[in-house]
């Protein structure tokens, strides 16, 4: 079946194995509907179901389906059962000689059969328009909304399903979830050819089924760049965070040749948000993934490239180019480079977390799955705004919201006015002095065993649900014995290289570095991995700008 270069039609199908009359069908149902439904045609049953598969993978709609009765190998009636499982929406039609019509009548049992024709149906105008006229309007009044072009079926306690989800939910991709366990998640598993034992399977846009698909095959499939359309640039920023972000609005803006490279989703840590209500200009607040999706709108629109799910390996020097290395091998060389790649949550070191993570156990807001918690108990681990700003969010739909925290009380590390608002909400209580023991669960998280630090008196909770938002590690193993980095891995940079007035003992040039460039003339740090950052939204996206400042600085000296 060819793909149509616009968006296609709902579809009227018609099934009939004698050429002749399939195409009489066909031409009497263009002259009426052609204008407003994409008309197909087959002449078996078999080959119907393949054309009906491949319309379900690719999302489009089938309003009505006529078949004749009498079809070798496979009869109208049987194929009309077949065809429900994959379109159950779909109006269903027979076309039978008068002979037959006993069959027509226990087909409605059967099939739940909405009309059945005689042959011949001429004239059409009496004998067919009227009857396809009101299946269409019953069919138009029916819940038949197009789902987005990009389905996702898989199980709620998967952890790969649900790292897919996360994956196309923060680089702004529509899609579906499909429950495998539930009949449309079923049948779509069906047309794509899988029995559910490998999960997720994503269908792309062009209908192509992707089993347990990698980041960058994903990303290649659903649209996003995965590759950097030159060898050279004046700029490469590695990490799409607010610092990585905020360098390839400016870098772009002011005309440096430039391209980001995301290893996941743009955003970073405060793309995971929830709500963000202390950046500046915007009084009502703004969740993380407005404000990337308005960066990254910005970005590319002054000309940055934006590459995604291409993970970061190593970065060399080359004379006067600064060639970073991505972990396929390629590789991509710039004058400058903006280091801003972030940093990561904390794992739990818990017993028990590790094996439940994406299966109840989350690291970061995990959004997608907030909708799932509606109504239950759900537990947070931090003490930070990340998450402060969860628990708020998170508490809409929740029976109860549990913060633990290892601290005495919230005032270390939290804002105050996130502690007004949890003091306020009335389904959000705060454990202080309160760690995870361990974790328990058949498959997903079941139960907590919690441990009081002041006494060590430890409690079983029941829980599904637990957000850990403990501690920030950089990113930044790979930069080992390129650029320097503190004892926490933290990235060094200006005065930090100075402290006794000296540069680097490697530092070739007669200037000391730019207050944020590394020992590595040319690359620079922006944002949360630099060493003593504020770790704030508004400081990273100014670091990132001033970075771009710098660079021009550096260029125009080199």
């Amino acid at each position: 079946m060819t793909q149509a270069a616009e968006p296609a039609r709902t579809v009227i199908m018609t099934v009939d194995d004698d050429p002749g009359v399939s195409r009489a069908v066909a031409r009497d149902l263009r002259r009426r509907y052609g204008a407003s439904y994409r008309i197909v045609r087959a002449e078996s049953g078999e080959s119907a179901l393949d054309a009906l598969r491949e319309l379900k993978l690719r999302g489009d709609l089938v309003a009505v389906i006529l078949a004749d009765y009498r079809m070798p190998g496979m009869n109208g009636i049987e194929f009309l059962e077949q065809a429900l499982d994959v379109h159950p929406g779909a109006r269903r039609v027979l076309l039978t000689a008068y002979a037959d019509t006993g069959a027509a009548i226990d087909a409605i049992n059967v099939v739940d059969l909405d009309h059945y024709l005689l042959k011949p149906w001429d004239p059409p105008e009496e004998k067919l328009y009227p009857v396809l006229d009101d299946l269409l309007e019953a069919w138009r009044r029916s819940d038949h909304r197009p789902v987005p072009s990009t389905k996702v079926i898989g199980h709620r306690w998967s952890a790969r399903s649900s790292d897919v989800r996360e994956f196309l939910a923060r680089n702004q991709v529509p899609y579906r979830w499909y429950s495998s366990d539930e009949p449309e998640g079923r049948r779509l598993l069906a047309a794509a050819g899988q029995d559910g034992m490998r999960l997720p399977v994503v269908i792309t846009p062009d209908g192509t089924p992707l089993v347990e698909p990698e980041a960058v095959d994903l990303a290649a499939r659903v649209g996003l760049a995965t590759t950097p359309e030159a060898d050279f640039y004046d700029l490469v920023v590695i990490g799409g965070g607010p610092a990585g972000l905020g360098a390839a609005v400016y870098g772009a803006s002011e005309g440096l040749r430039t391209v980001l490279v995301e290893r996941s989703a743009t955003g970073g840590q405060a793309g995971q948000s929830s709500r963000i209500e202390n950046y500046l200009g915007f009084p009502d607040g703004v969740s993380g993934a407005q404000l990337t999706d308005r960066a990254r709108r910005q970005a590319t629109r002054f000309g940055a490239e934006i590459l995604t799910a291409r993970e970061v390996t190593g970065l060399e020097v080359s004379g006067p180019a600064r060639v970073v290395r991505f972990s396929d091998g390629s590789a991509v060389a710039a004058h400058s480079v903006i280091l801003a790649t972030g940093v990561s949550y904390r794992q739990l070191a818990a017993p028990g977390c590790d094996e439940l993570g994406g299966c109840g156990v989350y690291y970061g807001s995990a959004l997608t799955e907030a909708s799932a918690c509606r109504g239950h108990d759900v537990y947070i681990v931090g003490g930070a705004n990340s998450a402060g700003q969860a628990a708020m969010y998170l508490a809409r739909g929740a029976k109860s919201v549990t913060l633990l925290v290892r601290g005495p009380d919230l005032s270390a590390s939290m804002s105050y006015y996130l502690i007004q608002q949890i003091d306020e909400a009335p389904n959000i209580s705060v454990r202080c002095g309160t760690v995870v023991e361990s974790a328990h669960g058949d498959g997903h998280l079941e139960r907590l065993t919690l441990r009081d630090t002041d006494s060590g008196q430890t409690e079983l909770v029941d829980a599904q649900w637990l957000f850990v938002f403990i501690g920030a590690a950089p990113l930044t193993d790979w930069l080992d014995g390129t650029v320097l980095r503190d004892e926490r891995g933290f990235i060094l940079a200006g005065p930090d290289l100075t402290p006794d007035g000296r540069p680097p003992a490697d530092w070739e040039l007669d200037r000391p570095p730019y207050h944020l460039e590394t020992n590595v003339p040319g690359v620079f740090v922006a944002g949360d991995a630099r060493a003593e950052s504020a770790k704030r939204v508004a400081s990273a996206v100014g670091e990132g700008a001033m970075a771009v400042m710098l660079v021009h600085r550096y260029l125009e000296q080199s």
